[in-house]
């Protein structure tokens, strides 16, 4: 009897931890894990990023040489925060096709990464992680007595890629997955085409004696590796930055290297080829959540309708969206690649591409420097 009393506290907190995790699939969210804030990974993981760093990989995202203290610290992000509870949000609209890149069979559209065809997510996963901190608090009376603070003020912050702070590992570590080589999180039931975040809390949930991470199920598979268009994964779990599509139409500012154009196909925002070659994306969910809906047709538009955008056009149509990050300007430096790629099917079509091009000329200096690059390209087709 003594032992059953001894153990109840236990099984009671883990009722709280599967009601929170009821409440977040309620609220849109697919799956949810709990994590201290006081886990080993953040001082690891911090020692890991410090050597990438050093090896130069990270191109211009020098943001991440700051911040390390409270990367390696989270408690100090969020005063009193015990736990951290970590989120995943399935993305897809429609389902890809398992192990097949259709981006590649219409060379004509613009490629935009499926989670950037609805509302900006930063938005919706942090709105739904404040809708499920409302309803713990809510809770809080019926916890008092298990002496995981709930009887003192409640302390909340959620997250969504906007702090510094280990998203992917913090997940992997609460059981929402393992890391993929292409570095990115895989969860066995589901795949990888969902979104991250995090809740902090002052709560004391974290399961004891967590693993450090989850079983990888990657095997000896080498095709997100083999697929990357620009060999960004330069080895298991290891991304130069600097040279993934993702980085180069999001991140990278000015004027992109002529070695990576061609490879950069029709993909004007972010790159999903890593993710439709896994073999784990056959699972793949369709979101729950309205807010990833395409707007604007972002899901299935002609290069040609983006390039012909005036910067007013852009602003409405990307209101709420995350193609903002890259602005009106590196979008049109993007397209211009992209059209520099495409494949005209007549003269008619060529032309039609090659005046559009031109018309932009005399606009600004660096987006000049891809228009040419891309005029070129385009007359040396052979098109009847």
């Amino acid at each position: 009897m003594t032992d059953l009393i001894a153990m109840q506290p236990s099984d009671d907190i883990a009722e709280v931890r599967a009601w929170i995790r009821q409440k977040a699939q309620e609220l849109g969210f697919a799956d949810c894990g709990f994590l201290s804030v006081h886990h080993p990974l953040f001082a690891q993981q911090t020692q890991a990023l410090k050597q990438w760093l050093n090896q130069g990989l990270n191109g211009t995202l020098d943001f991440l040489h700051e911040n390390h203290e409270l990367r390696a610290n989270p408690h100090k992000l969020v005063e009193h925060a015990k736990t951290i509870i970590s989120v995943r949000m399935d993305y897809l609209h429609t389902t890809p096709t398992p192990r097949c890149v259709e981006d590649n069979h219409r060379p004509n559209h613009a490629i935009i990464a499926r989670y950037a065809r609805g509302r900006d997510y930063h938005k919706t996963v942090r709105q739904q992680l404040k809708k499920l901190a409302i309803a713990i608090e809510n809770e809080l009376p019926n916890w008092q007595h298990l002496h995981i603070g709930a009887d003192k003020p409640f302390v909340f912050r959620p997250f969504s890629d906007s702090a510094p702070i280990f998203e992917r590992p913090i997940a992997d570590a609460a059981g929402l997955g393992w890391t993929g080589k292409h570095t990115l999180l895989i969860n066995r039931q589901a795949g990888s085409f969902f979104n991250l975040g995090e809740l902090f809390i002052s709560l004391d949930l974290a399961e004891k004696n967590q693993p450090h991470a989850t079983k990888s199920h990657c095997g000896s598979c080498s095709a997100c590796i083999d697929i990357c268009p620009t060999g960004a994964i330069i080895a298991p779990h290891t991304l130069d930055a600097a040279a993934c599509i993702s980085y180069l139409t999001i991140e990278h500012k000015g004027s992109i290297d002529h070695k990576y154009r061609k490879a950069i196909g029709n993909r004007i925002f972010g790159c999903d080829d890593c993710q439709l070659i896994c073999p784990w994306n056959r699972y793949a969910k369709i979101s729950t959540v309205a807010d990833y809906a395409p707007r604007h047709g972002l899901d299935d538009i002609w290069l040609l309708d983006v390039w012909q955008w005036s910067e007013a056009e852009f602003l409405t149509k990307t209101e709420g969206s995350p193609l903002r990050r890259t602005g009106y300007l590196h979008l049109l430096r993007n397209t211009a690649i992209a059209l520099g790629n495409c494949q005209p099917t007549d003269r008619h079509a060529l032309n039609t591409v090659l005046n559009a091009l031109t018309q932009r000329l005399g606009d600004n200096e660096m987006l000049d420097e891809h228009i040419l690059w891309a005029i070129e390209q385009l007359h040396a087709l052979s098109v009847v």
